[in-house]
């Protein structure tokens, strides 16, 4: 079968792509932009993308389109794909028609931490044996892939075999509204936190707990919900009704073990990827015994370079609570400034629905770089005047760099947040500091 995906470069769709290719199918797709991990992995796997959304690429027709939630009305591709009448389906219908029916599905949701949940997860089953199929917004350095269909070997509670998703509450599709995860029906899902995000689509709180809700409607009696014990918003999500068993976790719930990852908030990220586990039958001490072999995702506080004794990390924090936590993560971990590089890129952070919360969360840096981009719909230097001195916004990324390479001394960390590949700002910022 020939499948063809629309936005095939975004984290859910490049990992639906690898699935498919993985089951036998031709895939081909097509992008607006592409940039690493996942440009690099379609390209490992000699899936062939074009770049620009032609109709061309749709002659002769595929036999069924896979639509991203990237993809618009007025989208030349997508309006070919509609006025032929070919077959479309959403990437989360497809996921879960082609790959989800007969397994023991764990979903992992909420508003941070969910790559590497579901990470941890996956490996402390592949650690059992289970040999788990998963798709993951992000690379697992553990297994060099964001998802593969894994080997089917049924677990020991429940006898089906085990499937890792991260359970994304944005949209599914132009033509279907629903947050992704309601199409995963997991009998596992983990509920890490939540808090008002993806201002595009949802007016407030109260909407995206509504969407959670949808989410607990869908686990069955016979599953379980593992969910944050300390965040109100879940609190209130399970309060408009819950019939699964749930299991509420906190950092102290098994006790002092030895978290591979750093901060609070991996701690819990930790924990819950254990009671998970924990759930389709992984003792727990077989499970923090594993947790000493997980090497992280890649683009979390991943080391990317050292120059002139300067480290530069690459991290995917967006929200200024990720940004604020992975802050603190790395101040943790040494000595030497942290100076934080920030893109304000995703649809929320572009908005400005968060800018005046994004000052909070970079007062814990010692000095903030932000890139105040084009589409930026907030005046950067106004909003962000409260850091003072140790506040530079440039409107683009040479100039960003150029900064950062004059003022960044031996022992100092480069903390570069963003959702996309900021210009190369990483590759950018070493060269210079190389030169000298």
């Amino acid at each position: 079968m020939h499948v063809h995906i629309l936005g095939i470069c975004g984290t859910f769709m490049a990992g639906i792509a690898a699935i498919a290719r993985e089951a036998g199918h031709r895939v081909t797709g097509a992008d607006a932009a592409a940039w690493p991990p996942m440009s690099t992995q379609l390209e490992a796997l000699g899936i062939q993308v074009t770049r620009g959304y032609d109709p061309a690429q749709l002659v002769p027709p595929p036999d069924v389109v896979i639509v991203g939630n990237v993809i618009t009305r007025g989208n030349p591709a997508n309006e070919h794909v509609l006025d032929q009448g070919l077959r479309h389906v959403s990437g989360p219908q497809w996921l879960a028609e082609n790959v989800l029916a007969g397994q023991h599905v764990l979903a992992v949701a909420g508003t941070h931490g969910k790559t590497t949940t579901s990470s941890l997860l996956a490996w402390l089953l592949e650690c059992a044996g289970l040999e788990p199929g998963f798709l993951i917004g992000g690379v697992p350095q553990n297994f060099g892939v964001s998802a593969r269909l894994g080997g089917g070997k049924p677990s020991a509670a429940g006898g089906k075999p085990v499937f890792v998703v991260e359970a994304d509450e944005y949209d599914t599709a132009f033509f279907d509204k629903r947050s992704k995860f309601v199409h995963y029906g997991p009998r596992t899902a983990i509920l890490n936190n939540l808090e008002f995000d993806h201002a595009d689509i949802f007016p407030d709180l109260a909407a995206i707990e509504r969407q959670f809700h949808h989410l607990v409607r869908t686990v069955p009696r016979n599953g379980r919900i593992i969910v944050n014990a300390g965040d109100e918003a879940l609190k209130r999500v399970l309060a408009m009704g819950c019939w699964s068993d749930v299991q509420r976790f906190d950092e102290a719930t098994y006790g002092a073990f030895v978290s591979p990852l750093a901060g609070h908030h991996n701690r819990l990220n930790a924990v819950a990827a254990i009671a998970a586990a924990a759930h389709v039958g992984v003792p727990v001490a077989k499970s923090i015994a594993a947790l000493a072999q997980f090497r992280n995702v890649k683009r979390r506080l991943e080391l990317v370079g050292e120059a002139r004794g300067v480290k530069v990390y690459d991290d995917f924090a967006h929200h200024p609570t990720a940004i604020a936590v992975t802050i603190a993560a790395l101040r943790g971990q040494g000595q030497g400034r942290v100076l934080a590089v920030v893109e304000p890129r995703s649809n929320t952070m572009r908005l400005g629905t968060m800018a005046v919360a994004l000052t909070d969360s970079l007062l814990a840096a010692d000095h903030s770089y932000v890139l105040a981009r084009p589409d930026l719909q907030w005046d950067a230097r106004s909003v962000l005047g409260g850091l003072g001195d140790q506040l530079t916004v440039r409107d683009a990324v040479e100039p960003l760099a150029a900064d950062l390479a004059r003022d960044a001394r031996p022992g100092d960390r480069v903390l570069v947040m963003s959702n996309g590949d900021f210009g190369g700002i990483h590759a950018r910022l070493l060269a210079m500091l190389k030169a000298g």
